[in-house]
């Protein structure tokens, strides 16, 4: 029986891999803000790896503050992010270099490693350019795998994750913001949706998807860097009218920007 670590067990693609792993007969820990660790805590997390003897670890752990929430104070904001984003992500790495050198990690980066592209394609060459305080530690971490792979041989594999949705998405992120408001609207309990914009554009796949592209990562014969994405864009206003369309309203009736 096959052992592995979710790190962020909780969130939308841990959901959806916990379930993957437990179908294919894995032994499973989860780990999350609530614990059983603190993944800020090298001693907690070297004491984790040595007890349960993990063969993969997946560090989906993630601190992502969603322009639907409340404002943050910048410092707060890039402490947290590094201590998620990266340093829980050292202190597992760590700990496999000390107790599971044979073990195989997936790090869940992010398509904001790249920063503005210009409208162009992005792929495993295209280089970091973060213009926000998540994509900047997400390119941390990237890197962070990069240095224990080539110094210390050890398995640490990337997915540079684009944008993925599906039903267990948190309603502070606008996909699922518009589906919730299309679904009060239809049974009398909204009368509007307020948005931002309607023009931005994101390459939107499936999460499912992208947990079963995890799996196939850690099992190729060595580790390295991944785009994981649809290749295909989607503007905003698209998923508004597709959402609204699927429940017999006109948008242009409901949604204001």
């Amino acid at each position: 029986m096959r052992k592995a670590v979710i790190v962020g067990c909780r969130g939308q693609d841990g959901r959806i891999l916990h379930d993957l792993l437990s179908r294919k007969g894995y032994r499973l820990l989860g780990v999350s803000r609530d614990g059983p660790v603190d993944v800020r805590k090298p001693e907690r997390v070297l004491d984790l790896v040595k007890r349960f003897k993990p063969d993969e670890i997946y560090y989906l752990a993630a601190y992502h503050h969603s322009s639907q929430e409340a404002a943050i104070a910048g410092a707060q904001m890039h402490r947290r992010s590094w201590e998620v984003n990266v340093l829980g992500l050292v202190n597992f790495l760590e700990a496999m270099k000390a107790h599971r050198p044979a073990a195989r990690l997936f790090y869940a980066a992010s398509a904001r490693v790249f920063g503005d592209v210009g409208g162009g394609r992005a792929n495993e060459k295209t280089g970091l350019a973060p213009n926000d305080v998540y994509g900047i530690t997400k390119a941390m971490g990237l890197m962070v795998c990069r240095l224990y792979r080539r110094h210390h041989g050890l398995f640490a594999s990337v997915g540079i994750l684009f944008n993925h949705e599906s039903s267990l998405r948190a309603p502070i992120y606008v996909t699922r913001k518009i589906v919730q408001a299309a679904a009060a609207i239809k049974k009398g309990r909204a009368k509007e949706l307020v948005l931002g914009s309607l023009d931005d554009e994101i390459d939107c796949g499936y999460a499912p998807d992208f947990a079963r592209a995890m799996l196939a990562i850690v099992g190729r014969g060595r580790a390295d860097d991944f785009i994981v994405s649809s290749g295909k864009k989607h503007s905003i206003r698209e998923f508004v009218s597709t959402a609204f369309s699927a429940l017999g309203l006109d948008w242009r009736q409901y949604v204001r920007v």
